[in-house]
């Protein structure tokens, strides 16, 4: 994987999405080339439009990652590919249009936009049928070295088994007399001189996967494979690179404490989100004030009730706050006690059912985040009596408390609704790794990813 900004991203991706820019920067060139035919004009050279093929490459590419195109569903299926192009292109052109219009007309030819759409549909699936067959191949993976043959070991193999996985294992060696959990471990009494094995396997990165450190790590032949351009790894690290969560089974506080992360050069990022929060959720807020009004008004002739509600929620430093929501439950929803929601939970109303969907009762939270109570990006900001026994039973939770909760965010688009201890156990691991690596950059990613939740209504309930 490539780090970019702290994050973790895919060889697969960087490379496809590379070869897409060109696909896409070409696509707009012939649709340019063809109208000017047909009109009998002459195009010019490509090097006088650059700019607005770029622009053109870059609206495309950014509905392309909005709507999930990058996905590990899309990688692996053609036909979720497909359709997803389809929808990420028609939203571009939907972009392109409008910024066209913004610009007065004098930067794209509207007319060349349906060539420019069909061209790039065609060669953006041909370059999956091309490209993603070889992206697949093990050869494009990097090949690791377990050492462990234990339970660690074991899902180490099981996540290398998953279709979307960047690397493959070659080999695991286990490190003491127990007996393997991985029944094809090799014995290390059985390997004369480990650094020469690690070069016959063409390794290209070792990991840690010991169940026990105690006298069984062996640093000479880490450090001799260290020094032979190996990357060496441990299991925890090596967890949170390829699953983009903090694994809460194996992690300890030594390792958050001296691991990369929770960087305190974040004075001009946090300014430079906080502007953002600003002006993002007044401007939301003004676009979407007839929105808000007509379904609350809509709320109020459905069922007896306010048409907002307020509920307290823990915040930064743990502060309480309170949340502004359009009431999607009936009014006694909770006249029992707070309690998760549930899938096709009977305390919906009908119209709440839909705004739960679309994420339309989300939106008066913009005030919250005018008022720097939320941001944009961040963890979701639990209830008080939840976040009480949360903290009981599950540890680190307090820690994510140490970032501003959000409307959306790293939990929110990679894991589904969560109502129970094993789900807020989850979305710890994705918060915690937010928490712990935090840019813009991750927010940016974030912010366009929530589209692709919105889109195909995951994890709404």
């Amino acid at each position: 994987m490539i780090r970019l900004f702290k994050h973790y991203i895919p060889h697969a991706v960087i490379l496809l999405g590379l070869i897409d820019i060109g696909l896409l920067i070409f696509a707009g060139d012939f649709a340019w080339r063809l109208r000017s035919t047909q009109i009998g004009s002459l195009p010019g050279p490509t090097l006088d439009r650059i700019g607005q093929l770029a622009g053109y490459a870059g609206i495309i590419l950014t509905a392309m990652i909005a709507v999930g195109v990058y996905g590990s569903d899309a990688l692996r299926s053609m036909r979720f590919a497909t359709a997803r192009l389809l929808v990420a292109v028609s939203l571009g052109i939907i972009g392109l249009s409008f910024v066209d219009f913004v610009l007065g007309g004098h930067n794209f030819w509207r007319s060349t936009l349906a060539y420019a759409m069909a061209a790039s549909v065609v060669l953006l699936v041909l370059n999956r049928l091309v490209v993603g067959g070889v992206l697949g191949a093990s050869a494009f993976r990097r090949r690791v070295l377990v050492l462990g043959a234990g339970m660690r070991a074991d899902r180490l193999r099981k996540l290398s088994e998953r279709p979307e996985s960047g690397f493959v294992i070659v080999g695991y060696i286990a490190m003491t007399e127990s007996v393997p959990v991985v029944e094809e471990a090799i014995n290390r009494a059985a390997i004369h001189n480990m650094t020469r094995y690690v070069e016959n396997l063409g390794v290209s990165e070792v990991v840690l996967a010991l169940e026990e450190r105690r006298n069984a790590l062996p640093l000479p032949d880490l450090l001799r494979i260290k020094t032979t351009g190996v990357h060496v790894n441990d299991f925890s690290s090596f967890i949170e690179r390829e699953t983009g969560r903090v694994d809460l089974d194996t992690v300890n506080p030594s390792w958050l404490i001296f691991s990369d992360g929770f960087s305190s050069g974040r004075a001009i990022s946090s300014v430079a989100k906080r502007l953002f929060d600003i002006f993002a959720s007044a401007l939301l807020l003004a676009l979407a004030a007839p929105v808000i009004l007509l379904f609350a008004l809509l709320i109020k002739l459905e069922s007896k009730g306010p048409a907002f509600y307020r509920q307290v929620r823990v915040g930064l430093y743990n502060q309480p706050f309170n949340v502004i929501k359009l009431r999607s439950m009936r009014n006694d929803a909770e006249a029992g006690g707070a309690q998760w929601a549930q899938k096709d939970d009977p305390r919906v109303t009908r119209l709440g059912k839909f705004i739960r969907k679309v994420r339309i009762d989300e939106l008066p939270q913009c005030w919250s985040v005018l008022k720097g109570e939320m941001s944009f990006v961040g963890p979701r900001p639990e209830r008080p009596e939840f976040v009480a026994d949360l903290e009981q039973k599950l540890p680190y939770y307090a820690e994510r408390h140490m970032v501003k909760p959000g409307i959306t965010g790293w939990a929110q688009i990679n894991y589904p609704y969560g109502a129970s201890i094993e789900d807020s156990r989850h979305k710890l691991e994705y918060d915690l790794y937010y928490a712990k690596n935090y840019t813009p950059f991750l927010d940016l990613l974030i912010l366009l990813q929530t589209l692709r939740v919105v889109l195909w209504h995951e994890g709404a309930r």
